[in-house]
């Protein structure tokens, strides 16, 4: 049994696995800037502040934090929101664990597929290839250089660079099912997944089977928006129409975060699967059978 300070535990994934982990009769602790439960104890970033009892006895630290990417369009503002709600609370989090010289058995972070880049390409990206140049390349560049920093302290990393998160409920899924379902721009795009149960079970796998290492959390079957589409529309019953929406649509309504809709490439599951995860949902079908 682990003791986990979870940062993030409110969000989509940090709920699920919260949920599961405590079904593996592990402890979970919940940072949060408005603690409300017995296990979630107060942080804030502006004030350079955490309450030091949630590091008693802690023996990783899941850190999950980050505003939404695709929760507002990209100002100058928000893309500022989106890099400090990952870096600063990583390095918070640092500046606390080096103070107090916690022995910390890993520190596992979230990260996105987005560190290769909003690209199609025929490239199926592993983890050992280099970052693409945009945005979301920046943010993750910088969002794992950040929990990188536990290594100068003897403290095993785990970095997850997570695709599209599918859950029953909240999060990507949710806003795709509309009474039509079609494919967005040209279609050809990849859209990398994974279902919410088997990202969970990666992390869980973190703790509990010592994955140490940059790791791709994204499912093993490969689908563009046009064959997503289609499978979605039959799993919910509802019309698909072979028409995408037009890209210049998306850009006039999103600006620049039409990328991350309108690009996408394949990514590697290889080294995962080679490190002993088996995923319990390997296809689409299966995972939307079961949300």
């Amino acid at each position: 049994m682990a003791r986990i300070l979870i940062t993030g535990g409110t969000g989509l994934v940090g709920k699920r696995l919260t949920q599961l982990l405590i079904d593996k009769n592990h402890e979970v602790l919940i940072l949060s800037r408005n603690p409300k439960n017995e296990n979630e104890f107060k942080w804030n970033i502006v004030k350079n502040y955490i309450d030091e009892k949630a590091f008693k006895n802690i023996d990783f630290i899941i850190h999950l934090a980050g505003a939404g990417i695709a929760d507002e369009r990209w100002t100058k503002k928000r893309k500022q929101v989106i890099i400090d709600s990952r870096v600063k609370t990583a390095n918070l989090l640092f500046e606390k664990v080096n103070e107090l010289k916690l022995e910390l058995k890993g520190f596992i972070s979230a990260s996105g597929i987005g560190y290769y880049g909003a690209i199609t390409s025929k490239t199926i990206f592993k983890e050992t290839d280099k970052s693409g140049s945009d945005f979301l390349a920046e943010v993750c560049q910088k969002w794992e250089a950040a929990a990188h920093q536990f290594s100068k302290i003897n403290i095993p990393i785990t970095i997850l660079r997570t695709g599209i998160v599918l859950a029953a409920k909240g999060g990507a899924l949710e806003k795709m099912k509309t009474p039509v379902i079609s494919p967005l721009g040209s279609g050809k795009q990849y859209i990398p997944w994974i279902h919410i149960d088997d990202l969970c079970q990666m992390y869980i796998q973190s703790i509990e089977a010592n994955l140490i290492g940059i790791y791709n959390a994204v499912a093993p079957d490969h689908q563009t928006s046009i064959t997503f589409s289609k499978t979605l529309a039959k799993s919910i019953k509802r019309p698909y129409l072979g028409i995408g929406v037009p890209a210049f649509m998306l850009k006039i309504l999103f600006g620049e975060l039409a990328v991350i809709l309108l690009e996408g490439s394949r990514i590697s599951t290889k080294k995962i699967e080679k490190n002993g995860y088996s995923f319990r949902f390997k296809t689409l079908k299966k995972a939307l059978n079961n949300l």
